[in-house]
């Protein structure tokens, strides 16, 4: 997913992109989303959530 379709989303959630990286946006969104914000940490290698949006490019 591009930048433009994640600050998309997280418009979609009511949530401002500002200045954010790909990847702090990213956590937010997860953070919105009562999800774990374990985009591109070091979780990576424990991540179990195999439906993840972010999964393919996460990592």
């Amino acid at each position: 997913m591009n930048m433009k379709e994640i600050k998309a989303l997280a418009a979609q959630k009511g949530l401002r992109a500002g200045r954010l990286k790909k990847d702090e946006l990213i956590r937010t969104i997860q953070k919105a989303e009562n999800n774990n914000p374990c985009y591109m940490t070091n979780q990576v290698d424990q991540c179990r959530e195999m439906t993840c949006l972010w999964r393919g490019d996460c990592g």
